[in-house]
């Protein structure tokens, strides 16, 4: 059944493959094309609409059950992530695998390390057949891949304080100039779009779930003038923070 927009405190898949669903986050709706996967972070506001049409599976799990997963990891610095495949024969394991799962988690004692194991082999399949902006090359010795999960790392560590590109380039011992060129082949985002980005997603976490100021959470991320951060976040949004706090929260309400 269709659900009103709301957010929760799980993680979740949506495989659809079949039917023209509509998938509305974060303010952003956009008409879904299968077969493909949505991954909807824990916390984010989101609605999902299917048509008559619409097949595919849902898979709810908490962030805890699989720490590592690379869909959780890339959430904080891309506002949505679908993932597309192509393969029929991808779609067949994937619901072979989807049916697995139920069938365990149905019985009486399920066994959950089971149930695990099939999602993480879920979770691979899709990275491999995936053709997103992210996906993860099959060669482990990708060196750029490994260059830029290094970076997102750094970023995540780094993305409050107040520091320009130069920064990043110098923790990673490269040119600012090969930094972007490996942003935009993996992202297709430059350096300080994906610094913004994770800056702004988090200020929406903060902004539904705090009752910080406006001013405090500029501060918080590094602006350090209020009317900067409301510059930058509506450039981002179409929104002011203030607009974007009360909309929201009347939404989910």
């Amino acid at each position: 059944m269709p659900s009103k927009p709301h957010r929760h405190d799980y993680e979740e898949i949506i495989i659809v493959s079949k039917g023209n669903p509509q998938h509305f986050i974060d303010f952003n709706k956009e008409t879904i094309t299968p077969p493909i996967v949505i991954y909807v972070a824990q916390g984010k506001i989101h609605q999902f609409l299917p048509d008559t049409k619409t097949e595919g599976w849902a898979i709810r799990y908490k962030t805890e059950f699989i720490p590592e997963s690379r869909f959780h990891f890339y959430s904080n610095f891309l506002d949505n992530i679908n993932y597309p495949f192509e393969s029929a024969e991808c779609t067949s394991k994937l619901d072979t695998m989807c049916a697995l799962m139920l069938d365990e988690y149905k019985l009486a004692h399920p066994d959950f390390i089971m149930i695990k194991h099939l999602l993480l082999a879920l979770l691979s399949k899709l990275e491999q057949e995936g053709k997103n902006r992210f996906r993860q090359e099959s060669n482990s010795n990708n060196t750029q891949l490994i260059s830029f999960n290094n970076f997102l790392k750094i970023v995540e560590a780094n993305y409050k304080r107040p520091e320009g590109v130069e920064f990043y380039a110098d923790k990673m011992n490269m040119s600012v100039r090969n930094l972007n060129l490996i942003c935009h082949s993996i992202f297709n985002m430059s350096v300080s779009e994906i610094v913004e980005t994770r800056k702004l997603i988090e200020a929406r976490q903060l902004l539904l779930n705090t009752d910080l100021s406006i001013s405090e959470i500029g501060y918080e991320l590094g602006y350090n003038e209020k009317a900067y951060f409301t510059r930058v976040f509506s450039k981002k949004t179409g929104l002011t923070p203030t607009e974007f706090r009360n909309q929201m929260s009347a939404l989910i309400s």
